[in-house]
């Protein structure tokens, strides 16, 4: 804007100059014929006028070169003035353009990033409908569960790590039938008072409240079933179902059997976890027995060390003071006995830093078992008949009997052999520390001399004592108060 104006300055400057310059031109022409006319004329006067015109034409030129000099001045002025001002406009163009390039970047990028604001929204947006469908999905199952009367309890074996994932897929089946009304089966053909849709409506209440009775006999069953009592809670949930077909007699109402052996097997699951915490109890029970039975025979072997160290050590000053006084032949006689004695020292040092060495017992208790059954086992007891006894308390009606007493520098592995030849005979399939076998002692002793190569004693027929005699009194008739 500002240039333009500057341009029209300069434009009307050189109009201006070239009018000037013509007037010079008339001026210089005229000049020239007055000196022709004085020149024809040739007076005094003429001369004067010649000079007068001469000093005019000098101050007219002088005029002529400072009105040139000043326009000049001005046009150069005028030009630089424009040049500054197209300069500045110029680079307020570019600092403009440059800015404008700047705020089109930061709208752009703004742009950009409502777009990816909006992409992202409309994402959460679809998630939120995904999400919402499952919610509503969660609804419908809680709300159809809660008619059914199926809770989420505290089942017995939900932590459980052998039972846990099966007890999952079995929860999982029982609600899909709940979900797929599959839990319950009954008439379709039924009306009420004239209405098809009256018997419809009818029928679905009381599949629901006998599905919701049926569930809460069965939560119950779950919750107090206890080792042992696994066949009475799976007689009562049976019952459950019964009473349910039997009141839903009218619509052909009942529950479905593959409903039923799900929850059975639901049941059967808590049992399961019962019994294996019963034994667990019992295993962990057994295994301080032994570890107090090692604790003895331990004790128990350091006692006979010690005493016959003591012995030894008798013997030993007897013999110092026999040879002292000469005596060789009953110097010799005590010789005998602390080499005897060093024997047995070796023999109990033995055996208590080897803890394997020890003996397997073969018992039987007839009178309480039958004579098809013994027990197998192993003690490091100095005297092996010990625990036997400790076996025979009360908790037995008789005392046990011996069949055998091995001693072995390996008694862990003769006694894990014979447990090996008779695992499927095993009495508690639960609890391996109950080392009762359902066989005959005779069956026994052809496996140990089979195993131990040399087997000196074995007592096929027990004694039985005070079994045999409570037998013979309870024959006769006689009681002993």
């Amino acid at each position: 804007m500002f240039g333009d104006k500057k341009k029209a300055q300069i434009e009307t400057l050189r109009v201006q100059n070239a009018q000037l310059n013509m007037a010079y031109s008339q001026l210089h022409s005229q000049l020239e014929y007055l000196n022709s006319v004085v020149g024809q004329a040739g007076g005094q006067d003429l001369l004067q006028l010649q000079q007068a015109v001469v000093n005019a034409r000098i101050m007219q030129q002088n005029e002529l070169q400072q009105i040139q000099q000043i326009t000049q001045q001005r046009v150069f002025q005028a030009q630089q003035e424009a040049q500054q001002q197209v300069n500045m406009a110029y680079g307020d163009t570019l600092r403009q353009g440059e800015e404008a390039e700047k705020r089109l970047k930061e709208v752009q990028a703004f742009l950009e990033e409502i777009e990816k604001k909006q992409a992202a929204i409309r994402a959460d947006i679809e998630n939120k409908k995904v999400e919402l469908a499952e919610i509503d999905e969660v609804y419908k199952d809680a709300t159809a569960f809660v008619e059914a009367g199926l809770a989420d309890f505290a089942h017995p074996a939900k932590d459980s790590i052998d039972l846990g994932d099966e007890l999952v897929s079995v929860r999982e089946q029982i609600k899909k039938h709940i979900r797929n009304k599959t839990a319950t089966s009954a008439t379709e053909n039924f009306t009420f008072n004239d209405s098809a849709a009256q018997g419809r409506r009818f029928v679905a209440s009381m599949s629901k409240m006998m599905l919701r009775s049926y569930n809460a006999e069965a939560e119950n069953c779950i919750l107090t079933v206890k080792a042992g009592n696994g066949l009475a809670a799976e007689k009562r949930l049976e019952r459950a179902r019964e009473q349910v077909r039997n009141l839903g007699k009218m619509i052909n109402l009942q529950i479905t059997a593959d409903y039923h052996r799900l929850r059975i097997r639901e049941l059967r699951l808590a049992l399961d976890y019962q019994n294996a915490k019963k034994a667990e109890k019992e295993e962990e029970r057994e295994r301080r027995a032994q570890l107090r039975e090692e604790a003895r025979a331990q004790k128990e072997l350091e006692i006979e060390r010690e005493k016959l160290k003591k012995e030894h050590d008798h013997y030993q000053n007897v013999l110092d003071r026999l040879l002292a006084q000469g005596k060789q032949d009953e110097a010799s006689d005590i010789q005998a006995k602390i080499s005897a004695l060093d024997k047995e020292i070796e023999s109990v040092d033995y055996r208590v830093a080897n803890i394997r060495a020890g003996y397997v017992y073969v018992i039987s208790n007839i009178g309480s078992f039958g004579d098809d059954m013994v027990k197998i086992g192993m003690t490091r007891r100095l005297n092996p008949l010990d625990r036997v006894r400790e076996l025979s308390d009360a908790s037995v009606p008789f005392n046990f009997d011996v069949h055998a007493l091995f001693f072995s520098e390996d008694a862990v592995a003769v006694e894990t052999e014979l447990h090996h030849r008779f695992a499927a005979q095993r009495v508690n399939l639960i609890n391996k520390r109950r080392e009762f076998f359902r066989v005959t002692p005779t069956e026994v002793k052809k496996e140990l001399a089979d195993i131990a190569g040399n087997l000196l004693e074995f007592i096929d027929v027990p004694e039985a004592e005070q079994y045999r005699e409570s037998l013979a009194l309870r024959q006769q008739g006689t009681t002993i108060d």
